[in-house]
């Protein structure tokens, strides 16, 4: 593969989903890259997405630059030649404004709430943390709202949005 100075990462739909539950600084690549050079991420599902730009750090991993999990363009125009391929820079540059304008970064509230039988609150702690462990972000939903906003509130599971009103469930 000839060296260059952008690339194109296609990314795992497992790891995909992986970068969109939890935060990551930073994301492995398949092979050694120089660092300093620019790396658009593709995540390998129907259809591909674009969901962020990445730097190649001097220990070989590549450290964020962007991330867009939620409002990824679609990856149709690139022409991917397995996990990594090579980019001209005027390509890489058009990639990558196709991706939103980063926004103003705000304070949310976000809460897992789970009523709990105990015989103390230290117990009930524990349990919790147990639950929290075991069932995971797959089963259990987080509550997020803006801040000073508690009545915008929302529930998420597995990082998307949740309706658990049983009574809209039939809509």
């Amino acid at each position: 593969m000839p060296a260059g100075n952008h690339w194109a990462l296609l990314v795992s739909a497992e790891e995909y989903a992986a970068e969109r539950l939890y935060h990551h600084d930073t994301l492995a690549t398949p092979r050694q890259l120089p660092p300093g050079d620019g790396v658009l991420l593709v995540a390998d599902v129907d259809p591909p997405v674009v969901f962020g730009v990445a730097t190649v750090r001097q220990d070989g991993e590549l450290a964020y630059t962007r991330r867009v999990f939620d409002e990824s363009p679609p990856a149709d125009k690139l022409a991917l030649d397995g996990v990594l391929t090579p980019m001209d820079e005027q390509a890489f540059r058009e990639m990558t404004a196709l991706l939103p304008a980063p926004v103003d970064r705000r304070e949310w509230l976000v809460s897992v709430d789970l009523p709990i039988e105990a015989e103390s609150a230290a117990e009930a702690v524990r349990q919790f943390w147990t639950y929290v462990t075991t069932l995971g972000p797959a089963e259990l939903p987080a509550f997020v709202a803006p801040a000073g906003d508690e009545l915008a509130m929302q529930a998420y599971v597995v990082g998307q949005e949740t309706n658990l009103d049983p009574e809209e469930e039939g809509d």
